[in-house]
C-alpha cells in the first residue's frame, strides 16, 4: 500500500541506500513520487533475515525462494535458496511466503500458475537495447579472462542468459536488435543446446512467443546453474562493479544458483552433468529417501519332480529372481534393508496360476547360464520383414513365448514363438458343454479352429507407440497417437478397456511386475499410473518440461522412472506422487530405461548415443558408456544383473560388463553432497562385444529366463 512504500522508499533515501531505493522503485513501477497500483511488501522476520521483494501486477511469485536479493551488497552472505538482508525498515513485518504465496499479516494470498501474459510481463523491465551486446560481450570477456576454475563454472551462464536477453529483446520488439544479437552470439554455445537455439531462432517477434511452449517453460522454471562459492562471489562483485544492472536482473529473476562450498567443478564434471531444459537438479531434488531393495519373494513349496511340464504355458508370470540351489521355495532370502515395507503399496493376491509359473521359474533359473566377460550370451534376433518401416514398438513376455508389434497403421499384432499356437476361448455357448470338475478344463475351454500363430487386434485409430504383456499373460497393453491406452485379452483377443486420459499422443506404456497397475506417458508432459480396474488414472505425475518418452517400473513396483524430451529423467514414488530424483547429463530426448534386478541402479539410453548409469540410494551418476552412434531404443539387464544389452538405431547391440560398471563406487559424503562426479573413463575397457544388423535398428531387447539374448527391429532397406 502506498503509505507503507513511501515509509520504506524515505528509510532507504535516508540510510543512503540508494541502490536498493532505484530497484525498489523499479520493481514497483514508480517514477518519482507518483504511485502505480501496485504492491511492495518488506520482509523484516528476524534480524539479519530480510528481503525487499516488490511484486508487480500479475506477477505471483515473491522473491523469498530467489536464491539471492537484488541489493545484497548492504549486508549478509547469500545462501543458496534463503532470503538475504537488505535493510530492516522498523516495525514492518510482512512475512514473504514461499513459491507465488504473499502472506501479508495472516491473510494468505495464493497465485495459481502464471498465465501467459504474466509470464511474460517480466520482461518489461528493460534496459536500453543497443546495450545488450555490450553487456553480453563484457560478461563474456570476464569470464573467459577469469582464472581457469572459475571459467569452467562461470561458461554456465552463457546460454541462459543469451537466451533470456534475446527473448528479452524480442518481447519489447526491438526485432533487429534481437536479430544481431542472436547472430553474433549464437556460436558461442555448446553444442548439445543447437536444438534449442533452432526452436529459438524462429522467435522473432512478440506474437511468436505467445503459443510457444519451449519458451513458456524456460519462463517459469527457474534454470538451475551449480556454482562453487567463490565462483559465485567472483561474478557478483564484478555484475555489481560494473553497474550491470540488466544482467543482474536476469541471474536474480531467472536463474537458481545452487551455491556449494569446496573446490569448483572442471569442465569435465559440469559437461558431464548439464544439457537439460532447465539447467541441473537442484542437489535438494536428489536427497529423500528412496526405498530401492526389492520385496521379499512369497513363500510356498516347490514340487521336485523335473517332470512336471503341465505348467509349461500356464498363466503366470513371476518377478526376475535370483536362481534357488534348492528346488524349495520356502527357504526365502532375509527382508533387504533397503526394502520398502512389503505392504507399502497395496499389490494384488498371488494365484495358482502365478504360483505354477512360478515354480517353473525357478527350474529354468536352476539351468539359468552365468554370464560374464568370459561367458557372453547367445543372441537370437526377430527380424520384421516387409514391415515397410511401419514398426514402432515391441515387447516380449518374459517367459518368451509371445511377442508382440505395435505399427504405424494402428494395428497391434501379436505371434507366438513357440510351436504352440494362439488360441482363443470357445463362445459361450459352446463353454456351457463344457464339464468343469475335468483336470483338463483348462484345455478344453479353447478353440483348435482359432488357432493360428499370429493375432492383428483393430481398435486403435492412429500409430502404436507402446506395447507391454501384462506379468501373467492375461493382458496386453498398447498405446497410440490417438491419445488412448488400450488393454487387450490375449484369451479372447479383443479390446476389453480403452483408458481416456491424455489428449495428446502417449509414447510409452508399462506393466508393473506385478500386474494390476500400469504407467502411461506422452505429449502432454506428465505420466499417469493406472490400475486396470480402473477409468480413470490413480496418480498424475507432472513435472517434465517436455513430452515423457519413456516410462519403467521399479522392480519392487514402489517407484516409476520417466524419461522425457527434456532430456531429463525423473524417479517418482507410486505412493504419494512424489518426484523423488531429477537425474541430467544426457544432451537430447530420453529414449530407453532399464533397472538392474537388485533395484540399486538404473540405466538410461538416449538420442545422444550415450548409455549413463545411475546410483538410485545416492542420487549420483556413476558411469557413461560410449559407443553407439545414434539413438539407444533398447536397453535390458541380464537376469543376475551381471551384463548389460543396449540396442541402437545404429544396428547394432552391444553387451557391457555391468559388474565391472557398478563396482568400487566412489560416493563418499562429499560427492553426495557436491555432486562433484568423477566419471572412468574406461567405458571402452567395459564394452564386451559389438553385433551388427544387416540394416536393422534395433527397438527391443529381452532376456530369457536362462539369459538367452533376444533382440527385435524391422529391417529397413535404405
Amino acid at each position: 500500500d502506498r503509505q507503507t512504500l513511501v515509509a520504506v522508499l524515505q528509510f532507504l533515501r535516508r540510510s543512503n541506500l540508494r541502490e536498493s531505493e532505484e530497484i525498489l522503485r523499479r520493481e514497483a513501477r514508480l517514477l518519482g513520487d507518483e504511485l502505480g497500483g501496485s504492491v511492495a511488501t518488506v520482509a523484516a522476520s528476524s534480524p539479519g533475515l530480510a528481503a525487499v521483494a516488490a511484486v508487480p501486477p500479475g506477477k505471483g511469485e515473491a522473491r523469498g525462494d530467489r536464491g539471492v536479493c537484488p541489493s545484497s551488497r548492504e549486508g549478509g552472505t547469500p545462501g543458496s535458496g534463503e532470503p538475504v538482508c537488505c535493510s530492516q525498515p522498523p516495525g514492518l513485518s510482512v512475512m514473504l511466503g514461499h513459491k507465488g504465496r504473499l502472506s501479508v499479516g495472516g491473510a494468505v494470498v495464493v497465485e495459481d500458475q502464471p498465465d501467459v501474459s504474466a509470464v511474460l510481463s517480466a520482461y518489461n523491465q528493460q534496459g536500453d537495447p543497443t546495450l545488450y551486446e555490450e553487456y553480453y560481450s563484457g560478461l563474456k570477456h570476464f569470464i573467459e579472462c577469469s582464472l581457469d576454475c572459475h571459467r569452467a563454472e562461470l561458461s554456465q551462464l552463457f546460454y541462459p542468459l543469451f537466451v533470456h536477453m534475446y527473448l528479452e529483446l524480442v518481447y519489447n520488439q526491438h526485432e533487429s536488435e534481437a536479430k544481431s544479437f542472436f547472430e553474433r552470439f549464437h556460436g558461442d554455445q555448446e553444442c548439445y543446446y543447437q536444438d534449442d537455439l533452432r526452436v529459438l531462432s524462429s522467435l522473432t517477434k512478440k506474437e511468436h512467443m505467445k503459443g510457444n511452449e519451449t519458451m513458456l517453460d524456460f519462463r517459469t522454471s527457474k534454470f538451475v546453474l551449480r556454482i562453487s562459492r567463490d565462483s559465485y562471489q567472483l561474478l557478483k562483485r564484478h555484475l555489481q562493479e560494473k553497474q550491470n544492472n540488466q544482467i543482474w536482473n536476469i541471474v536474480q529473476e531467472h536463474l537458481y544458483i545452487d551455491i556449494f562450498d569446496g573446490m569448483p567443478r572442471s569442465k569435465q564434471q559440469i559437461d558431464a552433468m548439464v544439457g537439460s531444459l532447465a539447467g541441473e537438479a537442484k542437489r535438494e531434488a536428489n536427497k529423500a529417501k528412496v526405498f530401492f531393495g526389492l520385496l521379499k519373494e512369497p513363500e510356498f513349496d516347490v514340487p521336485l519332480d523335473d517332470e512336471d511340464e503341465e505348467g509349461e504355458n500356464e498363466e503366470g508370470k513371476p518377478k526376475k529372481k535370483k536362481p534357488k540351489k534348492d528346488n524349495v521355495g520356502s527357504k526365502s532370502k532375509k527382508q533387504d534393508p533397503n526394502a520398502p515395507p512389503q505392504n507399502r503399496i497395496p499389490l494384488p493376491e498371488l494365484k495358482d496360476s502365478d504360483k505354477l509359473d512360478k515354480v517353473m521359474n525357478m527350474k529354468e533359473a536352476a539351468r539359468r547360464v552365468r554370464l560374464g566377460p568370459e561367458c557372453l550370451p547367445s543372441i537370437c534376433f526377430y527380424t520384421f520383414l516387409n514391415a515397410y518401416q511401419g514398426l514402432t514398438a515391441v515387447d516380449i513376455t518374459d517367459d518368451s513365448s509371445m511377442i508382440v508389434g505395435g505399427f504405424a497403421d494402428s494395428t497391434v499384432r501379436v505371434w507366438s514363438v513357440t510351436p504352440k499356437k494362439l488360441r482363443s476361448v470357445k463362445t459361450a455357448a459352446d463353454l456351457s458343454l463344457i464339464d468343469k470338475e475335468s483336470d483338463d478344463v483348462l484345455e478344453r475351454i479353447m478353440d483348435e479352429k482359432t488357432a493360428s500363430e499370429l493375432k492383428i487386434l483393430y481398435g486403435h485409430s492412429g500409430p502404436v507407440y507402446g506395447t507391454s504383456f501384462s506379468p501373467d499373460r492375461n493382458y496386453l497393453l498398447s498405446c497410440s497417437e490417438d491419445g488412448t491406452v488400450r488393454l487387450w485379452s490375449l484369451q479372447t483377443f479383443t479390446c476389453l478397456v480403452g483408458y481416456k486420459g491424455h489428449n495428446y499422443p502417449v509414447w510409452d506404456t508399462q506393466f508393473s511386475p506385478y500386474g494390476y497397475y500400469f504407467v502411461s506417458g506422452g505429449h502432454d508432459r506428465v505420466a499417469r499410473l493406472w490400475a486396470t480396474d480402473h477409468y480413470q488414472p490413480l496418480r498424475i505425475f507432472a513435472g517434465h518440461l517436455a513430452d515423457v518418452t519413456c516410462t519403467r517400473f521399479h522392480p519392487n513396483s514402489n517407484y516409476i522412472a520417466t524419461g522425457s524430451a527434456d532430456r531429463t529423467i525423473r524417479l517418482w514414488d507410486v505412493l504419494n506422487g512424489n518426484c523423488v530424483r531429477i537425474f541430467t547429463g544426457h544432451k537430447g530426448p530420453i529414449h530407453s530405461l532399464a533397472f538392474s534386478p537388485n533395484g540399486r541402479f538404473l540405466a538410461t539410453g538416449a538420442t545422444d548415443g550415450r548409455v549413463l548409469l545411475w546410483d538410485i540410494g545416492h542420487g549420483l551418476m556413476v558411469g557413461e558408456l560410449k559407443g553407439h552412434t545414434d539413438t539407444i531404443y533398447a536397453l535390458r539387464f541380464s537376469r543376475d544383473g551381471e551384463i548389460l544389452a543396449s540396442g541402437s538405431m545404429d544396428n547394432t547391440v552391444r553387451l557391457w560388463d555391468a559388474v565391472k560398471a557398478f563396482e568400487d563406487l566412489e560416493t563418499d559424503d562429499f560427492t553426495t553432497a557436491t555432486g562433484h562426479i568423477n566419471l572412468p573413463e574406461n567405458s571402452q575397457d567395459l564394452l564386451l562385444g559389438t553385433y551388427m544388423t544387416k540394416s536393422t535398428p534395433v527397438v527391443h531387447l529381452h532376456f530369457t529366463r536362462r539369459n538367452l539374448l533376444l533382440a527385435a527391429g524391422a529391417y529397413s532397406s535404405q
